[in-house]
Formats: C-alpha cells, structure tokens, sequence
C-alpha cells in the first residue's frame, strides 16, 4: 500500500474530513431546525408516563438527521479524493475486486441511510399512532426488519457470488469453516444484528457516535494490516466527520443521529468486519452494541415468558440511566469499556 505514503495520507483525510464537516454542521443543524425535522414527544396525551418518556421527552425539540450530512461529507470526499489518490503516492490494493468492493461499502452505507431517512420523515413529520407504550412514529417495527433483511441479503449475495467470500474465521483455535452458500443467511445475520444494535445503542448524548468512533479506529488499524486501500480510506473519511459531529452530539446535545445515520452506521460497521475478515473480532470490538441488543432481547423473553421484566428498562444503558446514574457517566464508562474491548478485538485480529 506504500506504508510511508499511506499513513500522512489516511491522517489528513481524517483532518481534512474533520474540518469539511466542522464547516457544515451548525448551517445544517439551523436548517434542521428551519424545516422542523426535530424529535416530537412519545408520551401520551393523558394518564400514566411511562418511565422511558419520563427519561427522553425533555429531548424533544432537538434537531435529528445528522446521519444525513455525514453520509453526503464521507460519500462526496471519497468520490474525490480516491481517484487522485495514486497521485498523492499511494499505491491502491485489495484483496477484491475494486468496483465490487467499493459498491458493497457504499450501497450499505447509502441505502440503509436512505431506509433510516424515510423513517426519521415519516417521525420527523408524519402523524403519530397510538403504540403499546405511548405514541408510535416511522415506520413499523415489521417494516423495517423486512427492508433490512432485503437490503443485508443483496449485499451478503454480491459478497458470496461476486467477491468470493464464504470463510469464517475462528482465531485462538485456529480455525477457518467454509460456509459455501450458509455464508449470505449468515453474514446478512451480521448486518441485520449490528444494524438493530447500533439503533438501539443510540439512545443517549453521544453514545452510539463514540462507541462507533472507537470501533473505526481499530478496523481502520486491521484494513491497513490487510493492505485494503479503499476500505482505510472509507475510514479515515468516516472517523473525521463523526469527530466533527460528535463535538455537538455529546451532552447536551443539538443534534442527533437519527436513524438515517443509525441503520446507515450499524449495517455498514457489520460490513466493514465481513470483508476484513475479522467476524469474531467485529463481535468483540463492538461488544456493547451486542450487550445493548441482547439485553434488549432479554427484556423480550422476559416479559414473553415470565410475564414481567428483566431490567428496570431495556436496553440496558436505560436501566442505568432509570437507577439514577448521570447521563455523561453512562457514557464516559461505556467509551472506556469499548476501549479496552476494542484493544481486546484487535489481539484477536492478529493472531
């Protein structure tokens, strides 16, 4: 990849991204307030709160799609910036073919941001329904696991049929199964999983952003080692423009992600492990989405078959914030906890 020249290069699209979407941020968060695309109360118009209404609803009123405009930055630059990379002195490789590659990342990337964007309009803008606990907004539940079991089984076919991949790879065992066609059920699995999990884990000030960043960072790490060009360079674009967002996304914050950016984010971090190989890794270095999504299908069960809940609130960072914990506290600890499992995911990586 010519390390020399790469890595100067990956840390200035990490600036340059930085500072494209620092320029752009607070126009856009003016226009979001401009076109009244801001969080609308969930609690009922009479009787009882319930709790998780009691916790959000004093968030109502901030500006939600901040997704949006990181798609577009990342997206945009990229388009620029990867055909002159070669001129810059980095010699582009992959283990894929190139045009295959780049539409999986950017199919992902743009059409679960485009699912997430009809949902946040349909919320943002649409009338509310009456739900089985306070008001329901977007689109349904089944609605949207449907699309994104469609949109996760092309992308998991093209990555079987086009690039070839159909390997799970076990590390500490040394293990490496060969799915054959098991691998697009399997892999759109991953993609649907991760996609729930990081919308459910974007439910406080800067959480799901910040845990996300931590994640990029060590698959920025892997897909360097990898020697994929395109891949760290998706990256290093991506990264810049989350730090620039999160500066307002952490509390209290005057902009959120929205599920335009949640669906978008989640199912491409799932994509971002599949063609770097590292499944396990991506399970351990995204370990609180998967505690936030099974703590989540705890609560489920709970209530399934023991007719009452687990928690006091799911997902679990709700539990916290309903026993009193301070909302930055959450955070700060959990950014700490995805640092160390993140560290822990790129030993596994590596062995």
């Amino acid at each position: 990849m010519g390390t020399n020249n790469f890595l100067p290069l990956a840390l200035g699209l990490i600036l340059f991204s930085f500072l494209i979407t620092s320029t752009l941020v607070v126009p856009f968060i003016d226009f979001l307030y401009k076109i009244k695309f801001t969080r609308k109360k969930e609690a009922p118009r009479d009787g009882k709160i319930p709790l998780f209404d009691k916790l959000h609803d004093i968030k109502a009123g901030t500006p939600v799609g901040g997704g949006v405009l990181i798609i577009l930055v990342v997206t945009l630059l990229f388009a620029i910036l990867f055909p002159i990379s070669s001129y810059l002195g980095v010699i582009v490789q992959t283990a894929y073919n190139l045009r295959i590659e780049l539409f999986i990342i950017f199919f992902t990337f743009i059409s679960f941001g485009l699912l997430g964007l009809l949902d946040d309009y349909i919320k943002m803008l649409g009338k509310p329904t009456k739900g089985v606990l306070g008001l329901a907004f977007g689109l349904t539940r089944r609605q949207k696991f449907i699309a994104q079991w469609v949109l996760a089984g092309i992308i998991s076919f093209v990555m079987y049929k086009s690039l070839g991949v159909n390997i799970l790879h076990i590390p500490i065992i040394g293990r490496t199964l060969d799915l054959g066609i098991w691998y697009v059920p399997f892999a759109a699995f991953v993609i649907v999983s991760f996609t729930n999990a990081f919308n459910i884990t974007d439910g406080l000030d800067g959480l799901a952003p910040g845990l996300l960043m931590i994640c990029l960072i060590a698959f920025g790490v892997i897909a360097a080692g990898s020697l994929d060009t395109p891949l760290s360079l998706f990256i290093a674009l991506w990264i810049g423009a989350l730090i620039a967002f999160l500066y307002f996304n952490t509390y209290p914050a005057r902009i959120w992600l929205g599920d335009s950016g949640a669906l978008s984010f989640g199912a491409t971090l799932a994509v971002v492990g599949l063609l770097t190989g590292s499944i396990i890794a991506l399970v351990v270095i995204g370990g609180i989405f998967v505690l936030e999504i099974t703590s989540s299908a705890i609560q489920i069960l709970g209530w399934k078959i023991l007719k009452k809940p687990i928690f006091k609130l799911a997902p679990i960072h709700h539990t916290f914030l309903a026993i009193g914990w301070e909302e930055p506290k959450i955070v700060m600890r959990a950014w700490l906890a995805g640092i160390v499992l993140a560290i822990f995911g790129l030993w596994l990586a590596t062995i």
